[in-house]
């Protein structure tokens, strides 16, 4: 391989991680084929196999996702206190508890406990390996950075989201109960595969009150804002999910165009993410880099408000610029997550990470659900020829724009420390947490 692409290339950047990191990374591509060989296709199962009407099945893909999202604090909350290794092997065998109970379910009753499960499994594992992933990446030095290993991190999830639904569809032949039990199958071997490699590593807080780490994670103004930032992000990425099938359907008849804008998507994700994080770190910078994600964002959904409006008979316009929307929130997003992860780690200094990832999720599970009304009640009331049409994609673009602006007035803390400084804020975080009083840590040099 050349050294240009091998400099670039995935495998390359797994062979150069910690190995629990290439370990955590590589469950989170099996966790997403695992994932995604089921829950696109839950819903036509609920609604034709078991004739479930159409409102509760919503209420119950809605409950998948509130028990995930709601409970992220907690999961976090639990890595920091025991550990990453019980927090992560546990929802691994929840995760497979909930497929075997969504394949086995012939009522109401077994799809409720199975959906809740598997939301749990979510909210157990994903702070637990973000933290963990935080922990073990170095801020600097020869090894990659933690943006970087937040990029593979994304990459490895996106190859999982491709190949899931792919095999989902070929498992289906065989049933819905065979994609499940293979879901769980595919659990199981993760599963065995961390009871031999996930080692176990000391909690950052054992023994601490848990209330007095949320006190401390609440009362971090720098960080509250930034999650507040980050919001932006998460409920405007809602949209492929809402807003776009939602103007598809009204503007053309049909929306079809979702599932390639979706593969697109991933696909783009697969192939540039790693080389525009690493570009990104080298010539923007933290801040420039939030920023410009969120700048995407908002340009994306301003464009599909400016054809809406502009030309709201042109269904053929219009499927283009949910194109480019999908482009410019791919750009965004690509640009946004390691970023993103990295900062929090960094004003965390060591402290609560677990914590504050999981209330980061929880938060943004939050703005999805007030966005989300919003802009549904946006779209009804707008119209499809009305003169609010465009408002939908307004207040789309209006979340990354806050989220810019919130990046612009917490820019001074998030300016990489130098080095040695970053050295002495860990440790700083650390010694606090172990509660040292005998000996200080060293006083900071100027830089």
């Amino acid at each position: 391989m050349p050294r240009a692409l091998d400099r670039w290339s995935a495998l390359a950047l797994l062979r150069r991680v910690d190995p629990v990191a290439r370990l955590l990374v590589l469950t989170m591509l099996a966790f997403n084929v695992g994932f995604f060989m089921v829950l696109p296709f839950l819903a036509v199962h609920l609604g034709e196999d078991l004739g479930l009407a159409a409102g509760t099945v919503g209420l119950l893909l809605g409950l998948r996702t509130a028990s995930q999202q709601g409970l992220f604090l907690l999961g976090g909350t639990l890595a920091d206190h025991l550990g990453t290794r019980p927090v992560v092997l546990t929802g691994i065998v929840v995760r497979i508890a909930g497929f075997v109970l969504l394949g086995a379910a012939q009522g109401l009753g077994g799809v409720v406990a199975g959906v809740v499960l598997v939301g749990v499994a979510g909210a157990l594992f994903t702070p637990a390996v973000e933290a963990a992933l935080a922990r073990t990446t170095q801020e600097r030095g020869d090894g990659p950075s933690r943006s970087e290993v937040f990029a593979l991190n994304g990459v490895c999830s996106q190859v999982g989201t491709l190949l899931g639904p792919a095999l989902g569809t070929a498992l289906l032949l065989a049933g819905f109960r065979a994609s499940c039990l293979v879901a769980a199958a595919v659990f199981a071997g993760v599963l065995a595969v961390h009871l031999r490699l996930l080692p176990r590593d000391a909690p950052a807080h054992r023994g601490a009150p848990v209330l007095a780490g949320w006190g401390e994670v609440l009362r971090d103004r720098p960080f509250l804002l930034f999650a507040a930032a980050s919001c932006g992000y998460l409920a405007t990425y809602h949209q492929l999910y809402l807003a776009l099938p939602l103007e598809l359907a009204r503007s053309t008849g049909s929306d079809a165009a979702v599932g390639p804008f979706f593969v697109g998507a991933s696909l783009l994700v697969v192939l540039a993410q790693l080389p525009l994080t690493r570009w990104a770190e080298r010539r923007l910078g933290t801040v420039r880099s939030l920023v410009l994600g969120f700048i995407a964002l908002a340009a994306g959904a301003l464009l599909v408000a400016a054809v809406r409006q502009a030309q709201p008979g042109a269904s053929g316009a219009l499927v283009a610029a949910a194109g480019g929307f999908v482009l410019l929130l791919t750009l965004g997003q690509m640009l946004l997550l390691p970023v993103t992860r990295d900062v929090v780690a960094r004003l965390a200094a060591g402290r609560h990470l677990g914590a504050r990832y999981g209330l980061l999720s929880t938060a943004g599970g939050v703005a999805v659900l007030a966005s989300g009304a919003l802009v549904g009640r946006a779209f009804d009331a707008g119209g499809a020829a009305g003169p609010a049409r465009a408002l939908p994609w307004l207040l789309v673009a209006a979340l990354p724009a806050a989220g810019a602006v919130a990046v612009a007035l917490l820019r001074r803390h998030l300016r990489p420390l130098p080095a040695n400084a970053a050295q002495l804020h860990t440790r700083r975080g650390a010694w606090e947490a172990a509660g040292t009083t005998t000996a200080a840590p060293p006083r900071r040099t100027p830089a």
